[in-house]
């Protein structure tokens, strides 16, 4: 599957920070996170973004026009004890998945995480896990991913 014509994919630098810190506001804002929220995680999450790709915490991909990036994703490489679900200590986490408006509905989110699934088989990562929003479900499922048992508690700020 190609991507539309005048768009390519490449990987996302650290020059890139700020691109996929609006379009990670841009995400949470789209999946209702208020938006007092989304404005303190902003500068904090722009910091920690940066930093873990200068240090390859995090890896993105980026799909762009001549004049604009219209789609990202990203990757952390966690490290974690082998278990009989993953023998390697690295596993990757998708997160990230954004694509603007006006370019949904062209695969554009699906040629990302193809992108990703490949860097992380290429890097013998054997367990990749993300959370999925309902709009983003159904391309995840097709791509192979399955829902799974876990469970969250969000504790409250001391």
């Amino acid at each position: 599957m190609n991507l539309p014509p005048g768009l390519t994919l490449r990987p996302a630098t650290v020059a890139d920070a700020k691109t996929v810190q609006a379009q990670r506001d841009a995400m949470f804002t789209d999946m209702g996170s208020a938006p007092e929220r989304v404005r303190a995680a902003s500068a904090p999450s722009l910091e920690w973004l940066g930093g873990g790709l200068a240090d390859g915490a995090y890896s993105g991909v980026l799909i762009e026009t001549e004049e604009q990036v219209v789609a990202g994703a990203g990757v952390i490489w966690q490290t974690l004890p082998p278990s009989p679900r993953s023998l390697g200590p690295v596993r990757a986490y998708i997160l990230n998945v954004y694509v603007v408006p006006a370019q949904r509905g062209q695969g554009l989110a699906r040629h990302l995480i193809q992108a990703l699934l490949a860097e992380c088989r290429a890097r013998g990562v054997e367990q990749v896990s993300l959370h999925a929003s309902e709009a983003g479900k159904s391309t995840y499922v097709s791509l192979g991913l399955v829902p799974t048992n876990e469970m969250r508690l969000t504790l409250e700020a001391p």
